[in-house]
């Protein structure tokens, strides 16, 4: 665990030398801000629900952005090598990426809990479905690190770590849209991986066991593939 602190501290130290995490803070506060300004001035669940959605496509976009640099930027300046050399394991080194991704996104989350305040002062507001949708953010937002790091293992151009972690967020969320194609239960299946399916019930304020499995398992999915990737670039 001192290994998994210490990786997670060194990348948070990082991401604030870097200016591509205050240009993702800004533009998430921006359109969080603007989502909730029109749940203040509608005070209607409609609204909740569209805000809550909205907050969702935009982290499709931002996520990928603030995981791109965990190994591309690694690779590219010949620094994992080096890391890899150190007394850390591969699972070590994944985690402490993710822990620090993790926290930059809590971070951000944490700073739209005073558009709530706002709203709760100015509006009327049910909070069940408010209560469950951040919990429904926290877990779709994990599940799009934890793909996003995997993505950011495939190359050393940040850039491209951030268009392949963008795809294949996007293509998962829309999964389910396929599942209209199918019958029985390739239907099932298909809609069931799909990432946006398992977030209705929170923004609706049900929380669902089966729903928090899902994602759960989703995360320790894609980070078990990630320690994958790295152990088979390591013997290449």
């Amino acid at each position: 665990m001192h290994n998994i602190l210490t990786i997670a501290k060194k990348e948070l130290r990082s991401y604030f030398l870097s200016s591509i995490a205050y240009v993702v803070f800004a533009m998430f506060l921006l359109l969080a801000g603007y989502f909730f300004t029109v749940i203040l001035l509608y005070t209607q669940e409609a609204s909740l629900k569209g805000a809550a959605y909205n907050i969702v496509i935009t982290l499709l976009f931002l996520i990928p952005l603030l995981t791109m640099k965990a190994f591309a930027e690694e690779r590219r300046q010949g620094t994992l090598e080096l890391l890899m050399t150190k007394p850390v394991t591969d699972f070590e080194v994944v985690m402490g990426k993710f822990f620090a991704a993790t926290t930059m996104y809590l971070i951000m989350l944490l700073t739209t809990v005073v558009y709530v305040f706002i709203l709760i002062k100015y509006g009327n507001p049910d909070m069940g479905p408010i209560y469950s949708a951040y919990i429904g953010l926290i877990l779709v937002g994990l599940a799009f690190i934890s793909l996003g790091v995997f993505a950011s293992t495939l190359t050393e151009n940040q850039i491209v770590a951030a268009v392949i972690g963008f795809a294949l967020i996007l293509l998962l969320w829309v999964l389910s849209w396929a599942s209209s194609q199918f019958t029985g239960n390739m239907a099932e299946i298909i809609s069931y991986l799909s990432l946006s399916g398992h977030y209705d019930n929170f923004v609706k304020g049900v929380i669902d066991l089966k729903d928090v499995v899902y994602y759960l398992s989703f995360i320790i999915f894609w980070l078990f593939v990630t320690v994958k990737s790295i152990e088979v670039r390591r013997w290449k």
